[in-house]
């Protein structure tokens, strides 16, 4: 009996630690390309993934697993150049006309002026809860880190470890949350001239074309989804699981996070008078 309680605890022991080691990926094996016409590419040893952008096309990608909860990180450079009327996206979602989805979309620019940061959370099939920012630094010198740990208990969007914004599973109180429906990772680079930049008033100037975008240093502690069944089993009860099914934000988090939000929130959903979002009142 010692000895098999003691194989079950080993087993549970490399299962969290499986659960909570971060690899980087390598894109042929995590990523597909998936559109765009050549447009979307592989490169360095499968290490960086360009996609671009001309009149007649974007590109995209997406990842060969499902996730139902994860710490998904992406280090990305943005277009360097004059890119209004552009949108450049990383985002999870599931299929279907009840999707899940968790966004972080960055509006193209005028050059010299700040990309807008684009949040937003769909729970089957309803968004409408952007959340957005001026970015405190130009993301198209050098690649940034953007992440996503959507756990049970909330997501919390983050740019280079700083908190962004946090939406928490109110469920209990009569607010849907994304926990039942696996989701890819996404990434495109499209043409949104008629609403991106300045609610469509400035239009793509294709004379910069062809527009890139560069992506990079994905890692993911995740739970993965084969055959509708989760990698890391029931996570109804998180309790000895892997720390980021856990994870929420500390003091001085929360502190980073206030900040944030204070000197580079341009539009917050939940101060919009044409729309009266329960989750916003709960905190």
């Amino acid at each position: 009996m010692a000895s098999f309680l003691l194989s079950r605890l080993s087993l549970v022991f490399l299962i969290i630690m499986f659960l909570s080691v971060a690899c980087l990926a390598n894109f042929y094996n995590d990523f597909d390309i998936t559109w765009g016409d050549g447009r979307g590419q592989i490169l360095d040893n499968g290490n960086l993934i360009t996609l671009s952008l001309d009149k007649n096309s974007g590109s995209g990608f997406e990842s060969k697993n499902e996730y139902l909860f994860g710490k998904l990180t992406m280090q990305i450079k943005l277009i360097h150049k004059n890119s209004a009327g552009t949108v450049t996206s990383y985002y999870l979602s599931s299929k279907g006309p009840t999707w899940d989805e968790i966004d972080f979309e960055f509006f193209g620019n005028l050059s010299g002026d700040p990309y807008i940061l684009n949040t937003n959370v769909f729970t089957q099939g309803i968004g409408h809860r952007e959340q957005q920012f001026y970015l405190w630094f130009d993301p198209t010198i050098d690649f940034h880190t953007y992440t996503i740990l959507w756990n049970p208990h909330r997501i919390i969007w983050s740019v280079d470890g700083i908190p962004i914004r946090e939406f928490k599973n109110h469920e209990s109180r009569g607010v849907t949350f994304p926990k039942n429906q696996p989701m890819k990772i996404y990434a495109t680079l499209w043409d949104a001239e008629e609403w991106a930049t300045r609610g469509g008033l400035v239009k793509t100037d294709w004379s910069q074309a062809p527009f890139t975008a560069s992506y990079k240093n994905f890692s993911a502690e995740a739970c993965i989804v084969y055959s509708g069944v989760s990698s890391c089993g029931d996570t109804s009860n998180t309790l000895g699981l892997a720390p980021w099914l856990s994870e929420e934000l500390d003091t001085t988090s929360r502190k980073k996070m206030k900040f944030v939000r204070n000197k580079h929130m341009t539009y917050n959903y939940c101060s919009d008078s044409k729309r009266s979002p329960t989750e916003c009142k709960l905190g």
